[in-house]
């Protein structure tokens, strides 16, 4: 069903939830999913909820999001261990099979077109409409730092129905009233001390009906959330002995590749095998959309055998030189515009009196680049088919499968992995789809598919080539307006596209998070241009925050140096929300803002609020002889509600260095056609040897519990070219910064 037809019904759907009345589609929507593991357990296993496996061994927490180094399984089993009184020691935990039952409700929150600072009812109201319409599409998602926000309620209470039903089992076999009993350490215990294992009960519990809303623990009595936790994947990741993607190992199984097209789209004129298909390690060439696929004895014969096929191929759809490209980007600023989701005051008036400020800035296309390439195993046999893979979208990638197999979704299981970096470029099934041809075409033979670095490089969905010009008025030493038009390509509509979704809206990335952000200017206006698309575009970590980001906080400190203000206190005094205005004190506290530094040091500062967490970053950057040099970062963070300090503080870090490659180093550049770019000697990430010490603060004033795998992106560009203008008095407004300066 369209996104639109969905839409449509939502007014149904949501004023029923809201009225109380009577709705087909609100019964439906309220009717809960079957549990999945059912049909999968093994003798002597209990499933109490989808969440929550428990068998001799103990107790095992089905995880509903993807661990792609995030840390998100550690949190998610917090959930349920503090719920259910076991230590997280001994929980373990696997990932969930493909189901709607793990449906990320919170996936389209940012669709309902609402500030993320507004709570009122009507805010309110337009996300419960998107979360119907999430739970309708069922997608078992993991991506736009909701994986916690979305988990938070539902697998305590997931861990407290599991409990309620082993007191319950515990209390028929004591026959004792269920109220007299406790909980404690995997155990329920009797007044008179009596223990019985959750183990022991778990067969009896099963058979017990689970409280669809039971009792939650108050914050006051958490004894493992809310502290920082050893992380449950640790041993298995330091040992080599966690299970990715690339990983998988089946019994006679053989390998391959793909040689496609990097005139992305399009197909083949002619190709000779040149011989490769007489090789003995090579058992099979397969024509696929776009290229051909290479089966062989081992992934490395698979390689040099696509290296050795000469292909005809066709020329691309799109322009071929990036100067094309980049002119219709600019091009977009005279078409009619695609949102004006903020306009505040009379921005024309306002800028035709007072010291204007104004520029340009420009982004390029950016890869995910992911340390472990794009790779899936597949077997198909007795009419069914097995795809292991690390996905960020098991449910998308089974219909996905099923719309290019034929065959019914019943038919295909998706076993998902570890990933070894998604971004949200595993958020993707193109990979996934080419394994279920390349499997349906050896039927009886599992064939694990790995892509070359270079065909990872020149196939991504990447980050568009974007632009920005702002104007910015100064009267009496404030700032009095500020005007942001963003040109781009629109990530949404592409993305979506390719899952099957036509959205006819205004595209929420081109100008993602720049219009809601809490500062408060008399004249504010942000303007979201849409540019015809090219490359294909995806999910590339925070979206269009990450360059937004960049655009609006690099901007508005032009216009603060120019008012002559002080960059921090200019911002606490435009800041409206009191979470957003704590990380900024924090962060200038943490830095000792203001203070003295040595003769060629600068500070720089940058704000930004994404995916409801307002995150604040300091740069101290040093102008040496051989050029910039990182000398210390700090930044703060409000998630509202910190349930592991230490990992929080982790993806912050990892969230600032993924957007400093980027913003030193990262471009994407299109030659004939085709990307430029083939592997880390041309497309490198920031190494640790150019990694200054980064300091986090968690805070927690927020109204909600919010993720943070993407928040710590979008500043941190800004904060950098903020702290190089104060070092050197050189304002770039182009990335990536090593084409403008030299860094030691």
């Amino acid at each position: 069903m369209g996104i639109g037809t969905i839409a449509r019904r939502t007014f149904l759907f949501g004023s029923a939830a809201v009225a109380g009345g009577f709705a087909v589609g609100y019964w439906a929507y309220k009717e809960p999913f079957e549990n999945p593991l059912l049909d999968t357990l093994e003798p002597g296993q209990v499933a109490i909820t989808p969440y929550v496996k428990i068998d001799a061994a103990g107790i095992t927490l089905v995880s509903p999001r993807s661990e792609m180094g995030q840390g998100v399984m550690t949190t998610l089993a917090a959930l349920v261990a503090e719920e259910l009184d076991v230590d997280l020691a001994d929980v373990a935990v696997e990932h969930a099979p493909a189901s709607k039952a793990y449906y990320n409700q919170l996936l389209m929150d940012e669709a309902a077109g609402q500030p993320v600072t507004d709570n009122s009812a009507s805010a309110e109201f337009a996300r419960d409409a998107m979360r119907v319409i999430s739970r309708f599409l069922g997608n078992q998602g993991t991506g736009g730092s909701t994986s916690t926000p979305d988990s938070f309620v539902k697998l305590r209470k997931a861990g407290a129905g599991a409990r309620a039903v082993l007191i319950k089992a515990a209390a028929r076999e004591m026959g004792v009233p269920a109220r007299s009993l406790k909980t404690d350490n995997g155990s329920v215990v009797a007044p008179d001390g009596t223990r019985l294992a959750y183990t022991a009960l778990a067969a009896a519990a099963a058979k017990e009906s689970v409280p669809s809303d039971p009792d939650l623990k108050p914050q006051s009595e958490w004894k493992i959330l809310g502290k920082s936790q050893r992380r449950v994947d640790m041993v298995a990741k330091a040992t080599g002995t966690a299970e990715f993607g690339i990983d998988v190992q089946l019994p006679d199984m053989l390998y391959a590749t793909v040689k496609m097209n990097c005139h992305i789209g399009s197909g083949i004129r002619s190709f000779d095998l040149n011989g490769v298909d007489e090789r003995p390690e090579v058992k099979r060439v397969i024509a696929l959309d776009h290229g051909l696929a290479i089966v062989a004895t081992n992934t490395w014969y698979a390689f040099r055998a696509a290296q050795d096929i000469m292909v005809d191929w066709e020329g691309p759809s799109y322009p071929k030189s990036q100067d094309e490209i980049t002119a219709s980007i600019y091009q977009a600023f005279d078409t009619e515009y695609d949102s004006r989701l903020r306009d505040d005051g009379d921005i024309e008036t306002a800028l035709s009196d007072g010291e204007i400020v104004s520029g340009t800035y420009q982004v390029p296309y950016l890869a995910h680049a992911t340390m472990e390439p794009m790779n899936a195993t597949g077997w198909y046999k007795d009419g069914e088919l097995d795809i292991w893979t690390g996905t960020q979208a098991p449910t998308m990638a089974r219909t996905m499968v099923a719309e290019e197999t034929g065959l019914p979704e019943s038919k295909i299981r998706i076993h998902t992995t570890y990933l070894g970096g998604g971004f949200g470029r595993r958020s993707e099934t193109d990979f996934v789809k080419q394994a279920a041809r390349i499997a349906m075409a050896m039927e009886g033979t599992p064939i694990k598919m790995t892509w070359s670095r270079e065909e990872d490089m020149c196939h991504d969905q990447y980050r568009p080539l974007s632009a920005a010009k702002f104007s910015g008025c100064v009267k009496d030493g404030r700032i009095d307006a500020f005007d942001l038009q963003v040109s781009s390509s629109p990530t949404a509509i592409d993305g979506f596209s390719r899952r099957g979704m036509n959205l006819n809206i205004p595209d929420p990335t081109i100008v993602q998070n720049a219009w809601d952000n809490p500062y408060e200017i008399a004249n504010y206006r942000v303007t979201g241009y849409r540019a015809p698309i090219a490359l294909p575009l995806g999910f590339w970590r925070s979206v269009g925050a990450s360059k937004c980001g960049f655009f609006q906080e690099a901007a508005i400190d032009e216009v603060i140096h120019a008012a002559g203000l002080d960059p921090v206190e200019a911002r606490l005094q435009l800041l409206s929300h009191e979470p957003s205005r704590k990380v900024v004190e924090a962060v200038a506290a943490m830095s000792n803002w203001g203070s003295p530094l040595p003769d060629g040091h600068g500070r720089g500062v940058a704000f930004y609020l994404s995916f409801g967490v307002p995150s604040a970053q300091v740069f101290e950057v040093a102008n040496t002889p051989y050029g910039i040099r990182l000398v210390n970062i700090w930044a703060a963070v409000d998630v509202g509600t910190a349930l592991d300090p230490r990992n929080i503080e982790a993806q912050v870090q990892s969230g600032i260095i993924y957007g400093l490659s980027a913003a030193i180093k990262g471009e994407i550049t299109v030659v004939d056609g085709r990307v430029s770019q083939s592997n880390f000697h041309d497309y490198d990430g920031l190494r640790l040897r150019e990694t200054p010490p980064i300091h986090v603060a968690v805070l927690e004033n927020g109204e909600k519990i919010r993720g943070i795998g993407e928040p710590g992106t979008p500043p941190a560009a800004p904060a950098l070219t903020n702290a190089i203008f104060a070092a050197t008095g050189q304002r770039i407004r182009a990335l990536p910064l090593a084409n403008h300066i030299a860094f030691a």
